[in-house]
């Protein structure tokens, strides 16, 4: 197990090198110059060429990412040209408020996408799989921003149950930012469970066709134990690589919906990042996005591997 655990890592850090590799470059590709947008269009060319040596832009840009990728791996990640502030602490505090709606959403979508999908299996051709099939197929095709506009209209404006801004308090508590939480999480939660649910639904009837679920049956083993012991171990396969694939999509979803909902998220820094050309910024941020990624797919690989008997360690 260590072994299997310690060639996904070897990939999870060969795969980490190269987004940083092409991170970089495309940060150096941006359009704008760093110059003119930390000190305005009518600063000198004296003014802009002392920033740039100051920053180090003047370098070879294989010295700048050299030099770039060890203070990051050393925890230094710069200052920000915007913001004028650490950018380690800026965007770890980030990272936490968007793990947190993160899980808020995972903790609806998950659970319930597993439960409808077995629902809609067990049920199949009836009336039940019909309806949770056509409503999972209808929120697939449904972008983000179209279902927080929904919501919003509905359970904000309409209702005034809950706030239409999402500027949660980052010293309060989870129970404290709940009302905040629930539209954005529900927003995002919304279109992964579409996605579980359609997984787990196709993967359970492949699985309540195989001949050994047949034999335990035939076995006279109760449809109760069947189902949480040959079924749904099996069943569950397909799922976790999706929920795990799900995360990267999760990202990208969070940088539309923590901007609709005025979040504070690790997705929302990304794009003022990039909209004020704050390389350091964008750098960290897309970066620490590319390994939570990483981390993910990896902690998939390792539950595939322990429900999965045939998957070899070595």
């Amino acid at each position: 197990m260590l072994r299997f655990i310690g060639r996904r890592l070897g990939f999870v850090a060969l795969t980490l090198l190269l987004a940083s590799l092409i991170i970089f470059v495309a940060t150096e590709v941006l359009p704008g110059d760093v110059a003119t947008e930390v000190l305005g269009r009518f600063a000198t060319q004296e003014a802009k060429q002392a920033l740039r040596k100051e920053l180090g832009l003047n370098r070879p840009l294989a010295v700048q990412y050299g030099d770039w990728l060890s203070h990051f791996v050393r925890g230094n990640w710069g200052t920000s040209i915007s913001t004028q502030t650490g950018v380690r602490g800026l965007v770890l505090e980030r990272v936490r408020n968007s793990a947190i709606l993160a899980g808020t959403a995972m903790l609806f979508y998950v659970p319930l996408g597993i439960l409808f999908g077995l629902i809609a299996a067990l049920r199949r051709r009836s009336w039940i799989d019909n309806l949770l099939s056509i409503s999972s197929l209808s929120f697939i095709g449904l972008p983000e921003f179209v279902i927080a506009l929904v919501l919003l209209t509905v359970f904000s404006i309409r209702l005034g149950w809950l706030p239409s801004q999402s500027a949660i308090d980052p010293q309060a508590g989870l129970l404290q930012n709940i009302q905040e939480l629930i539209l954005p999480a529900a927003t995002i939660a919304l279109g992964e469970l579409a996605y579980v649910l359609r997984m787990t639904r196709a993967s359970t009837v492949e699985v309540l066709r195989a001949d050994y679920v047949r034999t335990a049956s035939l076995k006279g083993l109760p449809p109760r134990k069947v189902l949480f012991t040959h079924v749904l171990r099996n069943a569950l396969l397909p799922t976790v690589t999706v929920v795990a694939i799900g995360v990267g999509w999760l990202i990208g979803g969070m940088i539309v919906t923590e901007s609709i909902f005025a979040y504070p998220g690790v997705g929302r820094l990304l794009l003022f990042a990039i909209q004020h050309r704050d390389v350091p910024l964008v750098q960290a941020s897309a970066l620490i996005i590319v390994a939570i990624f990483c981390l993910a797919n990896l902690v998939a690989d390792i539950v595939y591997a322990l429900l999965n008997p045939r998957i070899r360690y070595g």
